[in-house]
């Protein structure tokens, strides 16, 4: 089965304009991950995780290497087909949910099916909502929310579209620890129930601990894969690594 996200030897390194010099934010990275899965990627600020997320998603281009999602090769399509890839088949959901104040629960929702011009699956539009546990806000604004309900509707739009894959950055870095568990425990339920196949970048190991493998980077590399890790495990991987 193609996976869902394949990185070949991907190398990223930001410098400006005819500077030659400057260390990669990735260095050489391959990472396959298949469908259905659960990763974190997990490490210290600066270690390369972030642009990961970037280059995997299609946000930024690498300076090297190749990365494919499902059976398309990002590199060899032009930026309106990128742009086009990214409304259909992904998803993301970042750390300050980046709803749209002025519009309805619903029609944030089904922001992405708009910009894509696509009329949606109401079936499943449905079910997400009722998954998320939102039914009865629909009217709503997002400033009527809680941060967890906010982050709640920003779960659901990224599913709006059935994508290949969501991306989470930080997605509870701005929830206290039990809303936090709430939302991770829903993007669990996605990739056990549904199948969605979930990338999430933290840098917390309790966050870490509830996906199925963790991906720890240092130095723009991965230095290491653990399987279904727990947090105590994580903390002692990260704070051995800063010593």
């Amino acid at each position: 089965m193609t996976a869902a996200i394949r990185l070949e030897q991907v190398t990223k390194i930001h410098r400006p304009k005819g500077d030659r010099g400057g260390a990669p934010a990735l260095d050489d990275v391959s990472l396959t991950v298949p469908r259905g899965a659960f990763l974190a990627v997990m490490g210290r600020s600066g270690s390369g995780k972030s642009t990961l997320l970037h280059c995997a998603a299609g946000l930024d281009a690498p300076t090297r290497g190749r990365v494919w999602i499902g059976d398309t090769e990002i590199g060899r399509l032009r930026e309106t087909a990128r742009t086009r890839l990214r409304r259909e088949r992904v998803g993301f959901v970042f750390q300050a949910y980046n709803l749209i104040p002025s519009l309805t629960l619903e029609e944030n929702i089904t922001l992405p099916l708009r910009l894509a011009e696509t009329p949606g699956d109401e079936t499943w539009l449905g079910a997400i909502v009722d998954r998320v546990g939102l039914g009865d806000f629909l009217s709503r604004k997002p400033g009527e929310l809680s941060g967890g309900q906010q982050q709640r509707v920003a779960v659901a739009r990224a599913l709006a579209t059935r994508p290949d894959v969501v991306f989470a950055d930080e997605p509870t870095g701005a929830l206290d620890p039990a809303t936090g568990d709430q939302i991770l425990s829903l993007l669990d339920d996605l990739v056990r129930d549904l199948g969605q196949t979930v990338v999430m970048v933290t840098h917390d190991p309790s966050a870490a601990a509830r996906a199925h493998d963790v991906v720890v980077m240092e130095g723009g590399r991965i230095v290491q894969v653990l399987h279904s890790p727990d947090a105590p495990l994580l903390t002692a991987v990260l704070g051995g690594r800063a010593r």
